[in-house]
């Protein structure tokens, strides 16, 4: 897919911003808007919405991206979050989660505030090694290919040590 224009940027921008705006938050008064970009070029934005229960309430991201499948959108290609922090706001953990559900570790992640663009990341990223869809396929082919490393098709195996150096070749 292409990387987002300076306008979509600006769309972005302007919907997280707007959708902050209506953020629910009134127990951690951290208000966030978030603004993604589907592969039709469509921006679905959502905002915080908090609960009593807290562990029930709603990030930024986790309402944009539902905004994004109820439109039919199946893909983010880019993403944009605004918060007021000392530190950019990036999606926490359970929405990096969530997102790689439908970006590729290249989507670019942008953190934002009311003055301005504070930071920029690459999914992969903000989530290294994450787990997605990719990791489900199945192998249709016969060959093994897409079953885990260290078993065959059908068999389980112990996972391979780790290299004695430390490193990773």
């Amino acid at each position: 897919m292409p990387p987002p224009t300076e306008a979509d940027l600006d769309r972005l921008l302007q919907a997280a911003r707007a959708a902050r705006g209506h953020a629910y938050a009134p127990y951690s008064r951290f208000a966030v808007g978030a603004a993604l970009l589907d592969e039709h070029g469509r921006v679905h934005a959502g905002c915080n919405v908090e609960n009593a229960a807290y562990p029930q309430s709603l990030c930024a991201e986790a309402v944009a991206l539902g905004v994004l499948v109820a439109g039919g959108g199946t893909r983010v290609r880019a993403a944009v979050v605004v918060g007021v922090a000392a530190q950019p706001v990036t999606p926490c953990g359970g929405c990096r989660q969530k997102l790689r559900e439908f970006a590729a570790d290249d989507c670019l992640v942008w953190s934002a505030d009311d003055r301005g663009w504070r930071a920029r990341h690459t999914l992969g990223a903000l989530l290294p090694a994450g787990f997605g869809p990719d990791h489900l396929a199945r192998d249709t082919s016969g060959t093994g290919a897409g079953t885990p490393v260290g078993t065959a098709a059908g068999t389980a195996a112990a996972a391979p040590a780790a290299p004695a150096s430390g490193t990773l070749r």
